[in-house]
């Protein structure tokens, strides 16, 4: 099953669970629909070698998936631990981020026997070095920065850019360097409007007549809060973000007479259509050891890369946790601002 967001890479990992369990193993493979609303509601698809013709490059999810957390309803638990037995379920794998992860660790508590996979574009789950789908994320986000720049150039403007990231800016940082941003915001570091334009001023002195913002759409200014898109919150808690670029512009816009502002939202482009070779690779790999460990009988564990190794992290030491940025690849970063 997956939960939460989709990111691209999810369809690779279900193709090596579900090749490795049959083919290997000789298990029978279900899919559940939608996350955990699918186990709650008791709906499956079977999944057996034809189901996965196409899969690999195959962005979003063939199961579905939402953000719905079982906890929240009264029976939620129940019904999904009643179904998992009533349909002869030896285990479950879990595929989600940090609210897909932790529902699977306290449903383990319950004796469930379930194995995690760490799948966000943000890849600010602890345990992992990286998490799939980041990566195409990363590049889809870069390659809006190349094509921006020459706009930004042509026209003599600020343009920002403003990427998903509600939390940490991994997403904002790697792609605002490898796409030469000028100034780069992330939701670790509050930022100062005024040292922004001091960036912008830097570049105009120096004849650089436009300039290029990525901004993590968790970024806030300093002593403010989160600017967010509505005052909802989802089954988990969570506010949903959006419109810091357009703060900025505006901020910019009311200390340069001279300077025109342009805000691009990336939203949903960075984690819709194909996995990069990075993802596809790391998401194969993720599949694999995970249906080992169910083959072991490692319940409780999510699959990480620590290096360039395939390992196992207890659920447990993952949830409740972030992974922030690192300090010194944002040193670097801020090197080349303004």
């Amino acid at each position: 099953m997956s939960g939460g967001g989709d990111a691209p890479g999810i369809n690779a990992v279900l193709r090596a669970i579900v090749r490795k369990a049959i083919q290997d193993y000789g298990y029978e493979t279900v899919g559940i629909k939608d996350g955990w609303k699918g186990l709650v509601e008791g709906e499956f698809i079977p999944l057996d070698l034809k189901s996965l013709v196409g899969l690999l490059p195959k962005g979003g999810s063939i199961l579905g998936t939402s953000r719905t957390n079982p906890f929240k309803s009264k029976d939620g638990a129940k019904c999904i631990l009643r179904n998992v037995s009533e349909q002869g379920i030896g285990a479950v794998i879990a595929i989600g981020g940090e609210d897909t992860l932790g529902v699977a660790s306290k449903l383990c508590e319950m004796g469930l026997p379930v194995v995690g996979v760490p799948k966000t574009i943000d890849n600010d789950l602890v345990g992992t070095d990286y998490t799939f789908g980041f990566q195409t994320a990363v590049a889809i986000a870069c390659e809006a920065l190349d094509r921006l720049h020459t706009t930004a150039e042509s026209h003599h403007r600020v343009l920002i850019l403003e990427v998903m990231g509600r939390y940490t800016g991994w997403i904002a940082l790697e792609a605002g360097i490898a796409g030469g941003a000028d100034v780069i915001l992330i939701p670790e570091k509050p930022f100062d409007v005024e040292e922004v334009c001091e960036c912008i001023s830097k570049r105009q002195k120096r004849g650089r007549n436009f300039s290029i913002i990525v901004a993590a759409e968790g970024a806030k200014p300093k002593g403010g809060e989160e600017i967010v898109y509505s005052s909802g919150v989802d089954e988990f808690g969570h506010a949903r973000f959006g419109g810091v670029g357009y703060y900025i512009g505006k901020e910019i816009e009311k200390r340069f007479e001279n300077i025109e502002t342009r805000a691009v939202v990336l939203g949903h482009l960075q984690r819709g259509g194909s996995p990069n070779a990075y993802d596809r690779v790391l998401a194969t790999r993720f599949g694999i050891a995970a249906i080992d460990l169910v083959h072991e009988g490692k319940f409780g564990q999510m699959v990480a890369i620590q290096g360039n190794a395939i390992v196992s992290v207890p659920l447990k030491d993952v949830i409740g946790k972030r992974k922030t940025v690192d300090s010194k690849l944002y040193e670097i970063a801020a090197t080349f601002f303004g």
